[in-house]
């Protein structure tokens, strides 16, 4: 008999991840609070972990139980997402009245750090490392 059950959980889990990644940036962008998301996220996830409880097999169940764990995951990362975007380290949106008012206070910024062209490793490398003279 074909066990499936590694397949569907190992896709939950990477669709999770990948979902979570790409949702809370958008989902922190394009909310004027992060709470009501945020709610919704551990909402969603506690449902799906009660569902998990109850499932009829392992595989529904642990699919459940997976894709709700990484909802509170996701939950979580909003506010660090918020944290990362005043600090400038994410690029805040100026059209969203929490990032306008960070850029207003000078604590964010445009610019996408991300966006930008890869160092070039061996480059790096080949020049000379400074070092500090040894005090006797």
């Amino acid at each position: 008999m074909l066990q499936t059950s590694g397949l569907w959980l190992a896709l939950a889990t990477f669709l999770s991840i990948w979902w979570g990644h790409v949702g809370v940036r958008w989902l922190e962008a394009k909310s004027a609070d992060i709470r009501p998301p945020m709610i919704g996220l551990i909402i969603a996830g506690l449902a799906l972990n009660v569902a998990a409880l109850f499932a009829p097999n392992i595989t529904i169940g642990g699919v459940c139980s997976v894709v709700g764990i990484a909802l509170w995951w996701d939950a979580f990362e909003l506010v660090r997402q918020d944290r990362r975007v005043r600090h400038g380290h994410a690029p805040a949106n100026p059209d969203n009245p929490r990032h306008a008012r960070y850029l207003a206070e000078g604590k964010a910024t445009l610019h996408d750090p991300l966006d930008r062209e890869p160092s070039d490793p061996v480059a790096n490398a080949q020049q000379p490392v400074r070092r500090e003279p040894e005090i006797a």
